[in-house]
Order: C-alpha cells, then structure tokens, then sequence
C-alpha cells in the first residue's frame, strides 16, 4: 500500500496494483467508513457504508472493495466536498458539479428530498456557471463562480445559506446582501454556518452563530453575510472552519481564533468561547503556512516554521489547549491518527507508489561517498556528487564537464561564491528536485539559480521566500526581487507592501531603497489607487 495512504483503515485491503495506480483519495462519513478514489485514468470508485447512497453506485449496498461510479468516471474530477448525511459534491475540471447522497434538506440542489443514489449534475443556474470551488456545511452546500459569485443551497434553519430567510433552499441561488459587488476567492463551511474570503482579504460570515462562530462580535444567527469586523486592517489568505470554531491565516503568517473552545480547539490556553477574533501566538510554532479543521469535529492542525506540524483540540478524545507539535509530517496524517472521526479535510492527490523508483534511487545517491565520481568543497566541507547527474540536470556543469575547463578533469573541485548550506541545497535540488532551505536562506538560492541561470529553480525559491515575507522584509525582498528579475516575487511583493502601505513606508527597509526603485514603487502604488481620497 502506498505510504500515504496506511493512517487511513478503510484503505488497508486495496491490492497493491489498485494503489500504484491511484490519483486522487477522499475519506468522509460520520465514522469515517466512506471513501471515494480516482484514479490516474480518470476512473472513479468509492467503498465503505452505504445507508443513503453517499457512495454514488446507483444502490445502497456497502462494499468492503472498490465499486465503480460510473456516472463520474472520465469526467476528470477535481475535486470533492461532502456534509454529514453524508452527502457529497464532486467538482470536474471544466467547472461542473454533480451531487448525490443524503438529501433531505435539500441540499443535492436538485428541487427534492429525495437520497440520490447517483450523482447528478446540479443544475440552474450552475450549469450556465464556470464553478471554481465547492463546500459543505452538515447539510447545505456551497459552489464558488470564476466570477467570484457564491451559490448555495440546502438546509438553512440558521440561515447558513445566506438567502435572508430561514427556509431550506431547494436550488443553488446567488447569495447577494454584503457581498455585491465583492469578489470572493475561497469558502467554507462549519457544520451549520459558513464563511468566505474576498480578493482584498475581508471574511465574511452567516449562519449559526450560537457561540461565536461567526467572530462578529455577537452570538446571534446571521441570515445574511455580516463582516467579520475585528480583523479590518488584516488580510487574509485563508479560513477554516471545524464543527464551531474557526480559524484565518493572514498574510504574514498570522493565526487568529475564534468561535467554540469547549475542547481547547482555539489553542487560548483555555476552554472559553470568544465571538471575536483572537490572535494565536505560539513562539514554538512561530509562522503558520497552512491550517486545518473538519466540520465533523473539534480539532486544529497548523504547519508552522521548518515545516512542524501542531494540533490542539480534541485529539483523541481529549483536550488539548495549546498548540502541540507532533511527529507527523503533513495535514492530512495528523486528521488520520488524532482526529475522531477519522475523516479529510480535502482529498488527498497521491503520484507514485511505494515501490523504490528512478527518483528514490537518485535521492540516495546524492552525497554518496561510495559511488560519487566527484567531491565539492564548500567551507572545507565535502559533498559528494556524480558528474552525469549534474550533466543532465544544470546547463553550467554540462558546459563545464564537456568543455575544456580544468575542471573537467577533476575529481576535487574548490567552490567558494556560495555558502556551503546553500550550495548543498542546489546540488541535492539537481537530484530531488526538492528545495530544504528555510525561507530567510532562499535569498542566497534565488542569487545562486539567477547566476546559473536556473529558471525552474527561481520559481521555487520565490515559493518559499512568500512564506516568509513580512511587514519589515517585504521592500528589501522586493528590491532583490526587481535585481533578480524574478518577476512573480516582484508582483507579490508588491502587492504584499500594498495591502501594509503604512507599515511598510515606515520600515528601515523602505528607507533604504534606492531613488528608482521608491519612484517606481510609489508610480505603481498610485496606478493601483493606494492615493485616492
């Protein structure tokens, strides 16, 4: 079985041959006894309980062993959501949605309340829509338009559908109010509520509000979007939302809290509700990249600085109150062992399988004493590398190695324009692909791939620098990135600098860049409309 996939029971009697040709995994239901998988032909099947149909097989026969749908398979899908029913919502690449399950509160969007046993296309005003995303509350469901328009339908007992009333919603139907005229760029659901991003970083939330969820200051429903008012002045990237609680992640790197803490599952160091937004401050954790919560349950997950992974909660039955790093390496694994039920919070995209491949074999191959052909010394320290490897992957040492440089007939080679972490780095990038510096050493990389002339490996530095961009960085970064030509950081830099213009005008940084650079900043700044009164 594919490493990926052994925290996840309802896998464990998937034939190896099955696995390695797997694309795509869901794991859902109340006891997490539910899966979907896709696989890298575009097939589609699903295993596990099947009461109200969730499995979209056309029955109600639970299978311990894969079972085509057949009515998703080449539709290349990409992605899927799914509520407590359970139902479930599949996204195709070209925008559709197709819905089945459980539906007695509408929330299949297709006018009954009638269990669909077979995923069906939603309908109007869908189908006229280029649908981007897609959410599920317990029992209502959400769909985001290119346009950045919100559709939903279902049960809307609290108003969870944002339509104003407190009826369930038989159809998908634009939610307006607060919202016109704003551009949204991500939803999600709680398991009565719901919450949505806007392109300049505002959160926006309706529905059940009982305690707090909604961070609006209040603990009263919302039949309508209402601005989450305590957090004007910050933009965020990103929200998740467990069973009541909700966690954002701003663009520094910021975590704020705010909802239900009965189990501990806002990491306050306690267990009180809060209706506004409270800022998550873990020295140990330092900036968070991602998060991560289920509508099902009470827990959080976070990765902070050098990739540690954090929950706190309910884990495993118990409460956690603060921010705990485990030993685990990714989101989905730290769900798989400590949440109950043991269910996703997205899919889970696997590409290879276990078996020892090309790729694994280079990966051990790299600083290898027992078979390198060449050593680097950097700082006096060795690496050890094979000429062939860095002939095919880095145009500077083909040219090197097949030219008339002395160091073609070398087996030593001396190196000093970089630092020995970095150079390191490079080196074990030509082998893995991989890039294993902290965000605060990328600068050096970004220099070194820029020399040498390494387009794919620029592109992967200016990831990991965004991670780290902060309020005090962000115009020296912003002036490398211009040096550079790296272009997409330059963009998100200034965009960054954008968001924070007071802050950032009044940093050392700033006051160190040249005339032009300010000139040209402050040029694009009043194109953007950062001036108007």
């Amino acid at each position: 079985m594919s490493s990926e996939l052994r925290n996840w029971p309802i896998f464990t009697l998937l034939e190896p041959k099955f696995t390695a040709n797997i694309r795509m995994v869901v794991v859902y239901g109340n006891l997490g006894n539910e899966a979907l998988i896709v696989t890298k032909d575009n097939q589609v099947f699903s295993l596990g309980c099947n009461i109200t149909g969730c499995l979209g097989t056309g029955d109600t026969y639970n299978t311990l062993h894969p079972k085509k749908v057949e009515a998703l398979c080449n539709k290349h899908i990409k992605t899927f959501a799914y509520g407590s029913g359970p139902h479930v919502l599949a996204l195709t690449m070209k925008g559709e949605v197709y819905a089945w399950g459980h539906n007695g509160f509408c929330e299949l969007g297709n006018g009954s309340t009638i269990h669909g046993l077979t995923p069906t296309r939603v309908g109007m005003p869908l189908t006229e829509k280029n649908v981007i995303d897609i959410a599920c509350g317990s029992h209502h469901s959400l769909a985001l338009t290119d346009e950045g328009e919100i559709y939903a339908w279902g049960q809307n007992n609290c108003g969870q559908v944002g339509s104003g009333l407190s009826s369930n919603q038989g159809a998908p139907r634009r939610i307006n109010s607060a919202l016109t005229g704003k551009k949204v760029v991500s939803i999600t659901c709680g398991q009565t509520y719901s919450m949505a991003v806007t392109n300049s970083g505002e959160i926006y939330g309706w529905g059940h509000n009982g305690v707090g969820q909604l961070g609006n200051g209040s603990y009263a429903n919302q039949l309508n979007p209402c601005k989450v008012a305590g957090l004007v002045g910050v933009i965020i990237e990103k929200v998740v939302c467990g069973y009541a609680h909700t966690l954002a992640l701003s663009d520094e790197g910021v975590l704020y809290v705010w909802g239900s803490n009965s189990y501990g599952q806002l990491g306050l160091g306690n267990k009180t509700n809060t209706c506004v937004p409270m800022k998550l401050f873990i020295k140990q954790m330092g900036r968070v990249s991602d998060v991560a919560a289920l509508h099902y349950d009470h827990i959080s997950v976070a990765i902070g600085e050098g990739n540690k992974v954090f929950m706190w909660g309910q884990c495993l039955g118990q409460s956690i109150t603060i921010p705990t790093p485990t030993p685990l390496t990714n989101l989905h694994d730290v769900l798989a062992c400590y949440a109950s039920p043991r269910v996703m919070h997205r899919p889970l995209y696997l590409y290879a399988a276990e078996e020892s491949s090309i790729v694994d074999c280079l990966r051990d191959a790299f600083n290898d004493s027992t078979t390198s052909d060449l050593t680097i010394q950097v700082d006096g320290k060795p690496i050890h590398v094979h000429k062939a490897v860095l002939k095919i992957r880095c145009q500077y040492f083909r040219t090197m190695f097949q030219g008339a440089w002395a160091e073609n007939s070398q087996t030593v080679i001396e190196h000093d324009q970089f630092s020995h972490d970095v150079y390191k780095s490079f080196l074990k990038y030509l082998y893995t692909d991989e890039v294993d510096l902290p965000p605060e050493s990328a600068l050096e990389l970004l220099d070194l791939a820029n020399v040498y002339c390494e387009a794919q490996l620029k592109k992967r530095c200016v990831q990991i620098i965004k991670k780290g961009i902060t309020v005090l960085n962000v115009a020296f970064l912003y002036s490398t990135a211009i040096e550079y030509n790296a272009q997409e950081l330059e963009d998100f830099c200034f965009k960054f600098a954008l968001n924070h213009m007071t802050a950032v005008i009044q940093t050392t940084n700033f006051a160190k860049l040249d005339e032009t650079t300010v000139k040209t900043f402050i040029i694009k700044a009043a194109q953007s409309g950062a001036f108007k009164t």
